[in-house]
């Protein structure tokens, strides 16, 4: 034990000599490759990040032999659990594996897995040795929480893409399917492999859903409606009514330009949109453009002003009324309340009551992404946007499925290349895919100002349009909807921002995620929700004190905002206002794909 102790403080002394050569080296490497355009910034500074982690690993096992030693013994106890298995097994007896996959662990249900010996032992070798390396790396001790949640993100990785699973020759599945399609299915998954490709030219992502089943304004974002105006960067519609008198104070809703706003309007049952619309409001909903290299200099003020503020405008003209009703979802809801407060400084009052759906305020927490949120990783970010002038939407969309890299990315591997299947039409993974571009200068100032440095909150920290604003200056009553599942905006820090708002506050917990608690129209009686008058310090504190309720939010939100809509006047058509109809809904800024508004 001595002798272990003595190595790992030579070790020490040994590292902590060379770790800044090594980091200069590093520097040296990434600024060669990113200078002669061998590869992208942003994936380089991804490279480093995941190269510091697993090399902290390894000096971490030399560090501490101990650690791993203990280790060791909790592995050996495993695999001796397995080997009476297998000499059961042999001996024709039927036993409970030494080791069984998570509940939630789609990856090893065929029955393949189990009727072959062989693959039944590679399988639990290969959770036994996963299981046990994160549960190391999840022991490494002395790391900031950030440094530690990313060497985990990292790790998973890892053991995620090593899964026998994800490759042909060590899955029974794949083996069989091959054997009984006589190899037809890898030439199937290399059709569909080579397809993904030409759809997703420069940056592969693979396909969750039938492409050719969806066709925004066919079959989805099919509300009835007109473009009424229109600026660079978003295009404002206004739905036809579906009620002979409508609310008189108009209702504006403002999306996130991370994904397209159809998500509020997938189909007509589910479709947010269409719901509100039919509860007589006069329903006014940003489409946002999906920027290109033109709208490199294009900020978050830019945002708020074209955005936001001309939309109030376009809403006042339109419908002939002055004040209005704001529902802001996700960083929608962000720019919305950086709006509020801006137009709290200059004394402007249009907008009488704000909900903001799954929306941070304060960044404390940013979640999943969280990983992501570190100077080196920003600034690849940033010199990747600065040549190209945008960050692309693709590359979000494929961030955040690693998120939840089993599900969401190594499964349609599996079953699109390996078992040459389609994926099946489902609309809200075309949505998914259908990402938006995001300009260098807003984007840099969003990760910086808020994800990194939680700006947003501090008193006159942030200037937007030439103002400095301050969020708990706004006083107008507002509704926050938060998502208990929610691994992006996560409730207890969406909580955190609802408390820096001044004025009335409603504060509503739903069930499941950042998309299902939302989009959770009444008819499916799914889900619940959790209500609290009270605004304690603790979310805990306020979950404690909460009754939970059956089916969807919708209902209670609506009669919520009766308070704040005003009298029943004549339905409103559009184009009947001083504003003219451009074209139907959904518009033609939303057609538009990422690897489209790249090229122009």
């Amino acid at each position: 034990m001595l002798g272990l102790n003595f190595f790992g403080k030579t070790a020490d002394q040994f590292l902590k000599t060379f770790e800044p050569r090594i980091r200069e080296s590093q520097q040296q490497i990434e600024k060669l490759l990113g200078d002669t355009g061998m590869m992208d910034y942003a994936k380089l500074s991804t490279l480093t990040e995941m190269s510091d982690a697993y090399r902290a690993m390894a000096e971490d096992l030399v560090l501490h032999p101990l650690r791993f030693a203990s280790a060791e013994i909790d592995l050996t106890k495993k695999y001796l659990g397995l080997a009476r298995y297998s000499f059961a097994r042999i001996r024709g007896k039927q036993t409970e594996p030494a080791v069984m996959p998570a509940a939630d662990d789609r990856r090893f249900l065929a029955d393949d897995w189990n009727k072959h010996l062989p693959f039944s032992v590679l399988q639990q070798a290969y959770l036994i040795n996963s299981q046990a390396f994160l549960d190391w790396v999840e022991s490494i001790e002395g790391l900031p929480g950030p440094s530690h949640d990313q060497m985990m993100f990292y790790a998973r990785q890892l053991t995620s893409a090593l899964s026998p699973s994800n490759y042909p020759l060590t899955n029974p599945e794949v083996l069989r399917i091959t054997w009984e399609r006589k190899g037809m299915n890898l030439i199937d998954g290399a059709r569909n492999l080579l397809d993904d490709m030409r759809q997703n030219p420069g940056l592969f992502n693979v396909a969750m859903t039938d492409r050719t089943a969806f066709e925004v304004g066919r079959n989805l974002a099919t509300t009835p409606g007109k473009v009424v105006y229109q600026n660079e960067l978003m295009q404002l519609i206004q739905y036809n009514p579906t009620t002979k008198t409508v609310a008189k104070r108009p209702l504006l809703v403002v999306p996130p330009w991370i994904n397209k706003f159809y998500i509020l309007d997938l189909s007509e049952r589910n479709s947010f949109i269409h719901w509100l619309v039919n509860q007589g409001q006069t329903v006014f909903v940003v489409s946002w453009r999906n920027p290109g290299p033109d709208h490199k200099e294009t900020g978050w003020s830019d945002y708020v002003q074209l955005g936001i503020l001309e939309a109030i405008e376009a809403v006042k003209k339109a419908t002939g009324e002055e004040k209005m009703n704001a529902i802001g979802y996700c960083i929608g809801g962000t720019l919305l309340g950086s709006a509020m407060a801006l137009m709290e400084k200059k004394k402007l009052k249009p907008i009488v009551s704000t909900t903001y759906l799954t929306t941070l305020l304060d960044f404390s927490d940013p979640g999943g992404i969280g990983v992501f949120i570190n100077d080196h990783s920003i600034r690849g970010i940033e010199r990747a946007m600065e040549k190209k002038g945008y960050f692309d939407g693709r590359a979000m969309a494929f961030t955040f499925n690693l998120l939840r890299e089993n599900d969401l990315f190594w499964s349609y591997w599996t079953n699109n290349y390996l078992k040459g299947i389609k994926p099946k039409a489902f609309d809200l993974l075309y949505w998914n895919q259908d990402g938006t571009n995001l300009p260098y200068r807003m984007h840099s100032y969003y990760l910086r100002e808020m994800y990194l440095h939680n700006r947003l909150v501090e008193p006159d920290a942030l200037t937007i349009c030439g103002e400095t604003i301050n969020l708990a200056e706004v006083k107008i009553p507002s509704f926050f909807l938060s998502a208990r599942q929610d691994h992006i905006a996560k409730w207890k820090t969406t909580y955190k921002g609802a408390r820096v708002y001044g004025g009335d506050v409603q504060f509503v917990l739903s069930g499941s995620g950042h998309i299902a608690g939302v989009i959770n129209p009444p008819y499916k009686e799914k889900y619940g929700y959790w209500t609290n008058n009270a605004l304690p310090e603790s979310p805990d504190d306020w979950f404690n004190e909460s009754e939970m309720h059956d089916g969807s939010w919708w209902p209670y939100w609506r009669e919520w905002v009766k308070k704040y809509e005003g009298a029943q006047v004549p339905a409103r058509i559009p184009g009947d206002g001083k504003l003219e109809v451009i074209e139907d809904a959904p518009g033609s800024y939303v057609k538009v794909k990422a690897a489209e508004a790249g090229r122009q």
